[in-house]
């Protein structure tokens, strides 16, 4: 079994309306392909998911690369442990489901809640073989509706090729007793091999209350993030910012680094 690596990692429950990756080729002749919100600009479409079927496999895995039977992240002490039956498709939406249950994970080890998550990468197994779907700059976009409650963690994220844990550009991440406080941060190595992070917070809508579209342009010398179609937040360390290939992620964790108690409720959602 492959260890559990320590990743920022994330806590939520999550329903997923519409997920679509978009990613631009630079010029693009004729008409635009899509129209991300809000972003200027012709753009060809390479990847989306209206979730109008099952899951499909070709595009998604439904834990880390370290997948066996399961997966958490052990780098910020999270709560749950994720099992491919919380990822469900209903009614055109991808549904992360959160729950309290006791299951045997890492090392025998007893978690008190499972989640789930979704990949564009590749499993343990398939190391050998490309990403389901990643990319190297782009605009990245989901529309979503976050759950409320003290203990969940909602994120979409970026991820490198190589299985390494850095860099990572976190498209949003909003914890679920703050649902009006948009984070977003990218992670880096710095000159001399350290993990380094730059993020912001913004203050927006109540994320639970109704949906939201979430964007991310990211090129080679700025990443620029957007809710409902107005930016955010503009970086443009250009030295921090990734050049490599990276695959995309959503995942719904429970307690980790941020507040450790679980809602009342007995599952908890993020609808994308």
């Amino acid at each position: 079994m492959p260890e559990p690596r320590t990743a920022l990692g994330r806590l939520l429950l999550v329903r997923l309306l519409s997920l679509t990756a978009l990613t631009a080729l630079w010029p693009l002749s004729g008409p635009a392909g899509a129209n991300p919100l809000g972003v200027d600009g012709r753009w060809q479409l390479v990847f989306s998911d209206e979730f109008d079927a099952q899951l499909s496999a070709d595009k998604w895995t439904r834990c880390y690369w370290w997948d066996d039977n399961g997966c958490t992240n052990l780098g910020n002490r999270e709560l749950q442990w994720y099992m491919p039956d919380n990822v469900i498709v209903s009614d055109g939406n991808l549904i992360l489901r959160a729950k309290e249950q006791s299951v045997p994970g890492y090392k025998g080890q007893t978690y008190n809640y499972s989640s789930g998550m979704v990949t564009s990468g590749r499993g343990y197994l398939e190391r050998a073989k490309p990403d389901r779907f990643s990319t190297t700059y782009g605009y990245f976009e989901i529309r979503a509706k976050l759950p409320a409650g003290k203990g969940l963690w909602p994120a979409f994220w970026l991820l490198p090729s190589t299985h390494d844990s850095k860099p990572e550009i976190d498209v949003l991440e909003v914890l679920g007793h703050e649902p009006d406080k948009l984070k977003m941060h990218v992670h880096y190595r710095d000159n001399n091999g350290d993990s380094q992070n730059d993020g912001k917070e913004s203050t927006v809508q109540n994320m639970t209350e109704d949906f939201h579209v979430f964007g991310l342009e990211w090129r080679k010398d700025a990443i620029i993030w957007y809710f409902d179609g107005e930016e955010k937040w503009r970086y443009t360390v250009e030295a921090n910012i990734s050049q490599e290939p990276m695959y995309i992620l959503l995942n719904l964790a429970v307690g980790g680094n941020g507040p450790a108690h679980l809602t009342k409720e007995p599952y908890s959602r993020l609808i994308m």
